[in-house]
């Protein structure tokens, strides 16, 4: 299976960057890795089979068709489309992401990141066009040619999956879960469960066990990922950084408030130690956010990542390989909020990191919107860039010279002169920053690898990142030899020096 992967990948059977996109499946590599039921495929494509009319994950346990009964889909949707059902053995639909949508910047791949924020649920294809920069019908073409799916198709195999959530961990009423999932209709809702798991909706909920009393209000889902995960080095990571009012760690569990777009959210997550995933418990103000939330905490631990591709090319250098096989699977910390990330990186500007955390967590109670939902740690939604503009500076402890500079950011994205979303041209917007005064490298290369998802950032600067490569013997130039996962190499530098944080 070395061939799948590469400093420069081959993936399906062709070479490819990160930024270039992939529109052909070698059918061969992607049987043999079917025949393999090599978990760490999942996601990458599945594997249709027509002579049952069902599509499964690469590694569904079941008897692997003859080669001459199955083709292979990019995507669960394009499978959908063509007619086949998802497997109730292996369920394909709830297989880790492509790490491609991270990690790509090209139009389908910025378009994947918004479908899966929910943005044709809430502003139809032609909002999503509008995101992107291209007509209605350009972007379902460009999207059908490489993933065989529009829009569309995409998002409704993304409504059925958050049906299929909401029927087996809640106990709302089949009308309530089809709205709450972005339907139009209950027929609509009906008919689309009945297509894509080959079952009733109620058939569903009869095979889950009856919601417990303590669940009702909070929505559970397992989030799964590839393997290896250092799952908990993640969350220790997110819990050191945790601004008080909006994220609590209490060494175990990681609880934050979260904006979605229909209302507030607060999420708490732990780590399945039997398995590579993440136990995520939803407190949602609009049940219709599900969607988008799940997104959100998925972009925040990395999830999508390929980890055998990312620690193969790490293990190169023999400095940095004891410090791989000591942590193998380690993830980008990223964000729920792009916003957010960039202010909380101003702040962070040359101060210690409980510094950062004390100052931040007085902005929260000072101009932080209050939560509806009741937790004993998490009470704010982090101000939004529109408050921050507009506060008076004496809401801002900060040095008047950082406080000025989260202002002019602030006001940069609320008048639209800078935008820090999933459509979002990595490169273009760290030029942007850099001409915020006041933002200078450090600060845009960071709000670059957790906002954006960049995986080949590396701060030069980062006084910690410094020390920890003089003691594993390298110099910042020898960082080049770690491309394109510079940023996980960063966080393996981080993890060494946690203690000195």
């Amino acid at each position: 299976m070395s061939d799948f992967r590469s400093t420069r990948r081959r993936r399906s059977g062709i070479m490819w960057c990160m930024d270039e996109p992939v529109t052909t499946i070698d059918e061969e590599r992607c049987y043999r890795a079917a025949s393999s039921r090599d978990a760490r495929f999942d996601g990458w494509f599945y594997v249709a089979v027509r002579t049952t009319g069902i599509y499964c994950r690469p590694s569904c346990p079941a008897v692997t068709p003859r080669r001459q009964n199955v083709e292979f889909h990019r995507t669960a949707a394009s499978a959908q489309q063509a007619g086949f059902r998802a497997c109730k053995r292996c369920r394909p639909d709830a297989s880790p992401g492509s790490p491609e949508w991270d990690l790509r910047s090209d139009t389908v791949a910025r378009a994947m990141r918004l479908i899966a924020d929910g943005v044709v649920d809430r502003d139809g294809v032609s909002g999503l066009a509008a995101r992107v920069g291209y007509s209605e019908r350009h972007l379902h073409r460009l999207l059908t040619d490489e993933l065989g799916a529009g829009p569309i198709s995409l998002a409704r195999a993304q409504r059925a999956q958050t049906a299929r959530i909401l029927i087996e961990t809640t106990d709302l009423s089949m009308t309530e879960v089809a709205f709450a999932a972005g339907f139009g209709s209950v027929r609509q809702f009906n008919d689309t469960i009945r297509e894509v798991f080959a079952t009733a909706p109620r058939e569903l909920r009869r095979r889950r066990a009856a919601a417990t009393a303590e669940d009702r209000g909070t929505i559970t889902v397992r989030l799964p990922a590839r393997a290896p995960f250092a799952g908990r080095q993640l969350l220790d990571f997110l819990g050191a950084h945790a601004v008080p009012g909006v994220e609590h760690y209490d060494g175990q569990r990681y609880t934050r408030s979260i904006a979605l777009p229909r209302g507030a959210g607060v999420v708490t997550l732990d780590v399945d130690t039997n398995e590579a995933a993440v136990r995520a418990e939803f407190a949602l103000d609009d049940l219709r956010d599900l969607a988008p939330a799940v997104g959100r905490v998925r972009r925040l631990l990395d999830l999508d990542a390929d980890p055998v591709a990312v620690d193969a090319a790490l293990r190169t250098d023999p400095a940095l390989a004891p410090l791989v096989d000591a942590l193998p699977g380690i993830r980008v910390a990223r964000t729920v909020d792009p916003d957010e990330t960039l202010v909380r990186s101003v702040i962070g500007q040359q101060v210690s990191l409980a510094g950062a955390r004390t100052v931040t967590g007085r902005i929260v109670r000072s101009l932080g919107t209050p939560l509806t939902t009741e937790h004993p740690h998490v009470t704010h939604l982090f101000p939004t860039v529109r408050q921050l503009a507009s506060a008076d500076r004496a809401a801002l402890p900060l040095p008047d010279a950082r406080a000025a500079t989260v202002q002019r950011a602030a006001a940069a994205i609320v008048d639209g002169d800078l935008a820090l979303d999933l459509a979002a041209d990595r490169s273009a917007v760290v030029r942007q920053l850099l001409e915020v005064k006041g933002i200078g490298p450090w600060t845009a290369q960071l709000v670059a690898m957790r906002a954006l998802g960049d995986p080949d950032v590396f701060l030069t600067s980062d006084l910690v990142a410094r020390r920890a490569l003089e003691r594993i013997g390298r110099a910042p130039t020898d960082t080049e030899r770690w491309r394109p996962w510079r940023a996980y190499a960063m966080h393996h530098l981080w993890s060494i020096m946690m203690k000195e944080f």
